[in-house]
């Protein structure tokens, strides 16, 4: 026997702490083990390359074995091995690791870094193994091969070892309750999850485990379009093609490498979990990067690698620097530049990509005051200008190098008609002469259709809001243009739609009243809503009949406040009993209705034969106008239904006679 003694540590409890405060995750065992194979093995790549070593290096490679007669699994390398003062320096001193040191002695002489910069990696085996073997062999000339043995306390024992083969093998006689370690499935899901990417084929049972191949570690003149999807699907499987990816590389101010894709969004997906995968060294260490992604960039996805990223002790967690938040500003820079480019060269691209990013690019803005310089003149609404139709290109591909930017195309041929797309500030110039510092705005198509189309007939253009964030962007909006007026559709309606018709202002001498307060008055009876103000006003139109015989708006302020309540009570937003029912006194049906009203002989009872009908028909109306701004529940639908049906049986009935 070589040597007996203890493992130097501050306090004999540090395997405890180990087992249960210093890695969370037991399984993690394995990636810190193959790390220190991989980095065995590049060592040896760089003592060769310094001409330290003359021997042939072979086949690089890490073999998993599993002996469940014994309980056993056994991790083995064709690396640099170790002499025994070497075990005795970096394995029985706990937290001294080799890396930094041998980093220093041989830098430059590699091309793939070391992985191990952590020290405890080792130390891991003893979560799930009741003793650890090492039997290795240095590359070095008459060197003696060594057998270090521990049962988990800080007792060692170092005796030589009849080995031959270069390398190292730890073997781990596992504890009972981690006897999951010694099935074949469990390995090779632990290796495509921690180990896919390392640079050394991973065998077991003959069988290679790992892809090696890490395309974020390739130049991007040498990936094709292809080789970006592929490994997107890999990493995603049954996700639609993403809309665009950046590859980063650049090792100033800090070494980073990786591919960020920007998906297609998905009303499943949640949007405030982030699923970028995060490596050190190709090593994988979390499946989200939100300490270091800026919340409005969440829903990419991707890879980004950097040894600069400081973690702690078990590569479990980021702790706090300053490198973080700049690598996080670094990727959102590179994102607004990448869109900012594309608005220049491809409008059509960018927009195509719009409906996907447009939300989280909005929610930058609000939350983050260099991206929002970065990208406020290039915010773009769907609106209703029209335009001819136009061939929608494919989203492009951003590409980032340390030797600068490269931008390629990915050309999945789409020809659709374009739609159209303005800025606020081209919204601004276009109508200036029509409504100067005023927008129109819809947030919801389908309910507010009647109001767009009135618009559009008028002549004026109507911005799209119609995204979850728009309630808040808008608010954003008129703090940026404090002198523009935002107005949504149905909030109140400009007089350039409205027909001022002297007629409807004259007296009638037997009523004594104006047409105006007539119709006023004949909704006021039949719909007995003290709270519903009713306006009465003809709607501008060279059709008629074309337009709503009434219209509910509801008063911006009011709305809003509304809105505001309702969300900092984290409740829907009810309808307000305090609205205004416009009707529309230019529409057919409106005139018909006073007709209706007058035509007939006064009973008795002060009231005409055709009363009843008169008031059910303004209930239908105002029935019909209220529907664009709010559904009926159960019982409103089930009455709205009657009073339809009753209205046609009257109406039959008047028809017949």
């Amino acid at each position: 026997m070589l040597e007996q003694g203890t493992i130097s540590i501050h306090t004999e409890n540090i395997f405890p702490i180990i087992k249960k405060s210093l890695y969370s995750d037991h399984q993690i065992f394995l990636r810190e083990l193959v790390s220190n194979s991989v980095d065995a093995i590049e060592k040896l790549k760089m003592v060769s390359r310094a001409g330290e070593y003359n021997g042939d290096i072979g086949e690089p490679e890490i073999t998993i074995a599993i002996d469940k007669n014994n309980k056993t699994l056994s991790f083995t390398d064709n690396g640099i091995g170790m002499t025994a003062e070497e075990v005795k320096k970096y394995i029985n001193q706990v937290a001294f690791s080799s890396a930094e040191e041998f980093i220093h002695k041989y830098e430059g002489k590699s091309d793939q870094p070391i992985i191990g910069h952590f020290g405890l990696g080792f130390y891991s085996s003893f979560m799930v193994a009741q003793k650890v073997e090492i039997d290795t062999l240095s590359y070095q000339e008459g060197s003696q091969a060594v057998h270090w043995t521990c049962d988990g306390s800080p007792a060692f024992t170092l005796e030589e070892s009849p080995r031959t083969t270069r390398g190292t093998t730890i073997t781990l006689t596992l504890a009972g309750e981690e006897e999951e370690f010694l099935e074949s499935a469990r390995i090779k899901n632990l290796v495509k999850t921690f180990c896919d990417f390392m640079p050394v084929p991973i065998k077991l049972d003959g069988e290679v485990l790992n892809r090696q191949k890490a395309p974020w570690r390739e130049s991007s003149s040498s990936l094709t379009q292809e080789d970006y999807l592929e490994f997107y699907r890999y990493l995603y499987p049954f996700q639609e093609e993403p809309l665009l990816w950046v590859h980063l590389n650049t090792d100033y101010p800090f070494i980073i490498n990786g591919i960020l894709y920007f998906p297609k969004m998905r009303p499943d997906v949640d949007v405030t979990k982030g699923q970028i995968k995060l490596f050190c060294n190709q090593v994988f260490v979390s499946d989200n990067c939100e300490e270091i992604i800026p919340q409005f960039l969440m829903p990419m996805r991707g890879v980004i690698d950097s040894s600069d990223i400081p973690l702690n002790v078990s590569r479990s967690a980021l702790q706090g620097d300053r490198t973080v938040r700049k690598i996080g500003d670094y990727i959102a820079k590179k994102v607004g530049d990448r869109l900012k480019e594309l608005y220049r060269e491809s409008r059509q691209q960018y927009i195509s990509t719009w409906k996907d990013l447009g939300t989280f690019v909005k929610f930058g803005v609000l939350n983050d005051e260099k991206f929002k310089k970065q990208v406020e003149d290039i915010i773009i609404f769907r609106s209703t200008l029209k335009q001819e139709a136009k061939t929608a290109n494919t989203p492009a591909v951003e590409v980032q190098t340390q030797e600068g930017d490269l931008w390629q195309d990915a050309t999945l041929h789409d020809s659709t008609p374009s739609i159209p797309y303005t800025t606020l500030k081209e919204y601004l110039e276009r109508n200036k002469e029509r409504h100067e510092n005023r927008v129109f705005y819809s947030t919801d198509e389908a309910s507010q259709a009647t109001y767009i189309e009135l618009h559009k007939n008028q002549g004026l253009e109507v911005l799209f809001m119609d995204s979850f964030i728009d309630t808040h962007f808008i608010n954003f909006l008129e703090q940026e243009y404090r002198d523009v007026k935002f107005t949504r559709v149905d909030s109140d309606l400009d007089n350039t739609l409205l027909e001022k018709d002297k007629a409807d202002e004259i007296v009638d001498p037997k009523t004594n009243k104006t047409k105006n307060e007539t119709i006023k008055e004949l909704f006021e009876k039949a719909l007995n809503k003290p709270r519903l103000n009713i306006r009465t006003e003809a709607l501008k139109s060279d059709d008629a009949q074309g337009t709503p015989p009434a219209m509910v708006l509801l008063p911006e302020i009011l709305r809003r406040l509304r809105e505001m309540n309702a969300m900092m009570q984290q409740q829907n937003a009810d309808f307000p009993e305090d609205h205004i029912l416009l009707v529309n006194t230019a529409h057919p049906l409106i005139q018909n209705l006073t007709y209706l009203n007058q035509g007939t002989i006064i009973q008795g009872d002060g009231q005409s034969a055709t009363n009843p009908l008169v008031n059910m028909i303004c209930q239908h109306v105002y029935d019909l106008a209220l529907m664009s701004q709010k559904g009926f529940d159960a019982e409103g639908m089930k009455s709205f239904v009657e009073r339809s049906n009753n209205v046609l049986t009257k109406l039959t009935e008047q028809a017949s006679k």
